[in-house]
């Protein structure tokens, strides 16, 4: 994207599956010279919208728009997980991406309670120092990061269907809520013993049912 001289750049900051127990969580960064184009298409957050429609916004924002994101795989997450927090984690992608674009303003939707915790964490990992507006529910008040939020699920999306096709059976959304997903991994470790990969092992969910299927086993043992 080529910068307007004397304009002020600005960037958009989301996350996709932060929550789920299986699969990746995407983080996506939108930057444009301003947010005339994205109002114009009706760029919303991206739970309100259908998944159809947030293909055809998704590739509607990068004819318009510089994209980059940053994948973080079940596996990456469990390894950072191991002396980090996922807020931490969020923070050091999120100030990646936006060192990456060097935007003169970034927005960004707050994973952390505290709204200015969070923003003065990735000021303190990047080097061009944007103006910085983080607060909660940055995907519904501002397009840019409306957009990001839609290029990030997209992407989940599609990550969601090439582990679900590897698998070859069903895996539903990969939250915790989702009793196809709760099925498949129970089923997994009936099979296998052991958790399916993809799985956000260090997830209490994971642990419950690896738990409870070892239970399982040994009572089936015993009778």
């Amino acid at each position: 994207m080529v910068r307007n001289l004397g304009g002020t750049v600005i960037c958009g900051v989301d996350e996709a599956g932060r929550g789920p127990v299986i699969g990746p969580m995407v983080v996506a960064a939108v930057m444009a010279e301003n947010d005339k184009g994205l109002k114009k298409l009706k760029v919303k957050d991206s739970k309100l919208l259908t998944r159809q429609k947030r293909e055809e916004l998704d590739l509607r924002i990068r004819e318009i728009a510089t994209v980059e994101v940053s994948v973080i795989t079940a596996a990456e997450i469990d390894e950072f997980m191991k002396n980090g927090t996922l807020n931490a984690l969020e923070v050091d992608r999120f100030a990646g991406l936006i060192e990456r674009l060097r935007p003169d303003r970034a927005f960004v939707d707050a994973a952390d309670v505290v709204e200015k915790r969070f923003g003065r964490n990735i000021l303190e990992r990047i080097t061009c120092q944007p103006e910085l507006v983080c607060c909660h529910r940055a995907d519904v008040k501002y397009p840019v990061v409306s957009a990001a939020s839609i290029v990030a699920k997209v992407l989940r999306d599609r990550a969601i269907d090439e582990i679900q096709e590897a698998f070859g059976r069903p895996i539903g959304s990969g939250y915790a809520h989702d009793e196809v997903t709760i099925a498949f991994i129970q089923e997994w470790l009936k099979e296998k013993g052991t958790l399916p990969p993809h799985v956000r092992r260090s997830w209490k969910t994971a642990k419950d049912l690896y738990s409870l299927s070892k239970v399982t086993k040994l009572t089936d043992w015993m009778d």
